[in-house]
C-alpha cells in the first residue's frame, strides 16, 4: 500500500506521467499483473492455434483434392490403396485405407460368398469408415475449444482486473489525498489496461472459432459423401459378384 501510495504522489507531481503499455504494467498491483499476464499468455496461445490451423486445413483441403482427383480418374483402386495405404497423409485417404483394408481382409479371408455375408461386409466397412471420420475429425478439432473458451472468457477476466486495479487505485487515492486527474488518470488506465488484454485475447479467439468451425464442419460433411459414395462402389461390387 505504502509504494502504490509513493506512486500516486509521485503521478501527482509529475503531469507527464508514462502511460506506455510496458509503465502501466509494471506499476499495477501484484493481482492485476498476473491477469495481464494470464491473458498475454492467453494471447500467445490463441495466435499460435490460429497459425497452426490456418496451415493444416490448407494442407488437408489441398490433399483432399489430389486424393479425389486420383480416386475418381477412373484406375485401379488396389493400386491407389498401396500407394496411400500404408502412410495416409489426410483424413480422405486414412478413410479410403481403413475401407479398402477391411475390403481385402474379407476377400482373402472368403467371406463374401454368401449373400448375407456380403450384406454384413457391407455394413461393417461403412462402420470402419465411419470410426475413422470420427477419430480424424476429433483430431482436426483438438485445441479448437480453447479458442471458445479464451474468445467467451477474456473479456471477463480482464474485465476482474480492471475492477480489481479500480479499487485499490482509489483506496490510494484516497490514502494520498491527492484527486488531481495527473494522480487519478494513470490509476485508472492501469486498470482499463487488463480490460484491453483481454479483448485483444478474445476477439481473434472468437473470429477464429467461427471460422474453424465452419470450415472443419464442411470437410467433415466432405468425409461423410465420401463414405457414402465409397460404400456404394463397394455395395456394386458385392452386388455383382452375387
Amino acid at each position: 500500500m505504502q509504494h502504490q501510495i509513493m506512486n500516486f504522489v509521485a503521478l501527482g507531481a509529475n503531469p507527464a506521467a508514462d502511460l506506455s503499455a510496458l509503465s502501466l504494467f509494471m506499476t499495477a498491483n501484484w493481482l492485476v499483473k498476473a491477469i495481464m499476464l494470464g491473458l498475454l499468455a492467453a494471447s500467445v496461445w490463441v495466435w499460435a492455434i490460429i497459425f497452426d490451423k490456418s496451415i493444416k486445413l490448407r494442407r488437408m483441403k489441398a490433399a483432399a483434392a489430389d486424393f479425389e482427383e486420383q480416386f475418381w480418374s477412373g484406375g485401379s483402386l488396389d493400386q491407389l490403396y498401396e500407394e496411400v495405404g500404408k502412410a495416409p497423409g489426410d483424413p480422405l485417404s486414412a478413410t479410403f485405407a481403413a475401407g479398402m483394408r477391411e475390403w481385402r481382409h474379407a476377400n482373402e479371408r472368403g467371406l463374401t460368398s454368401s449373400g448375407a455375408m456380403r450384406a454384413n461386409l457391407a455394413q461393417r466397412i461403412e462402420r470402419v469408415m465411419s470410426v475413422t471420420v470420427s477419430r480424424e475429425m476429433a483430431q482436426t478439432e483438438r485445441y479448437i475449444t480453447v479458442l471458445a473458451t479464451v474468445g467467451s472468457n477474456a473479456p471477463f477476466v480482464g474485465l476482474l482486473g480492471t475492477v480489481w486495479g479500480i479499487m485499490h487505485s482509489f483506496t490510494s487515492i484516497a490514502a494520498a489525498g491527492n484527486t488531481s486527474l495527473a494522480v487519478v488518470a494513470p490509476s485508472i488506465a492501469e486498470a482499463l489496461f487488463a480490460t484491453a488484454l483481454g479483448l485483444v485475447a478474445a476477439i481473434p479467439a472468437s473470429i477464429a472459432y467461427n471460422k474453424f468451425s465452419s470450415d472443419i464442419a464442411r470437410f467433415g460433411d466432405r468425409l461423410d459423401s465420401f463414405v457414402t459414395e465409397f460404400s456404394a462402389i463397394l455395395q456394386r461390387h458385392l452386388e455383382e459378384r452375387g
